[in-house]
């Protein structure tokens, strides 16, 4: 079913496996995903989720199956098609990705202002003002004081560092962001305010989401529908209340009464 009635779907999921030698890591994982849709991959760990999220974002290549991609003038690519500085470019415009570990999306050494105009930067942003206005401007969006602008992320806290990873991304006004695990080792507090800031920032800007989380209720605030792995198979997907609220799979119901480890 459409996410919005007679819209094309802006991503493509076919068949999509995944072998690491005789090991599988994913197998025939097949979905749509529309422009403004969150979708939530749930299971425990070594399910196959992070490897489904590495395939969709172009990070490892299927051993079977295609991702299509509907680029901003309408034409369809098909992701493992395109040469690698394509891909380099999508991840540079219409692509972000927001690693559970904010280190591994920032550069520590650079101040927080820096790693936002980088990625200007690099789809063409050349003015020094400009630059520096969009930066702070974005860094009001993520509740990140503006006279923090020049402190590197290795002088902000945890939940501050994730906030500044989420700028970083978003600057360039992408269509799809890919989020591993983006409220983990947060605590509860910290949780529910970035959980907030995200769900209102991907409903103004008519963001499309696949996150990825072992935390249901993540899952059930942030996403439209959910996808449910085990052994690296989708067993169990839909909208999320109904799936959570009326489980069929007995492993998204054992899952949902959390006898399963996170």
């Amino acid at each position: 079913m459409n996410f919005i009635e007679n819209e094309q779907p802006l991503l493509v999921a076919e068949g999509l496996t995944k072998w690491y030698g005789r090991r599988l890591g994913c197998r025939d994982a097949s979905f749509e995903l529309y422009e403004g849709e969150v979708i939530a991959v749930v299971g425990e760990s070594g399910s196959g989720k992070t490897t489904l999220l590495q395939l969709l974002s172009g990070q490892i290549e299927p051993s079977a199956g295609q991702i299509r991609y509907r680029l901003r003038d309408g034409a369809i690519a098909d992701v493992w098609s395109m040469s690698e500085p394509m891909r380099r470019f999508l991840f540079r415009t219409d692509w972000g990705y927001v690693h559970q570990d904010p280190q591994l999306g920032l550069r520590m050494g650079v101040s927080a202002g820096g790693n936002v105009g980088e990625r200007l930067m690099a789809v063409g942003w050349r003015n020094y003002g400009d630059i520096r206005g969009a930066a702070t401007d974005w860094l009001a969006r993520v509740e990140i004081p503006e006279d923090r602008i020049d402190d590197t992320p290795r002088a902000y806290s945890g939940g501050m560092r994730q906030r500044l990873q989420i700028a970083r991304n978003l600057v360039t006004a992408p269509r799809l962001i890919f989020m591993d695990e983006p409220t983990g080792g947060l605590d509860v507090s910290v949780q529910a305010r970035l959980l907030d800031l995200l769900r209102r920032i991907v409903s103004e800007m008519r963001i499309a989401v696949i996150v990825v989380t072992h935390d249901l209720a993540v899952a059930r605030l942030l996403s439209n529908r959910i996808m449910v792995m085990k052994e690296g198979e989708v067993i169990e997907q839909g909208l999320t209340d109904q799936v959570l609220d009326d489980p069929h799979a007995p492993y998204t119901q054992l899952l949902v009464s959390s006898i399963l480890p996170a």
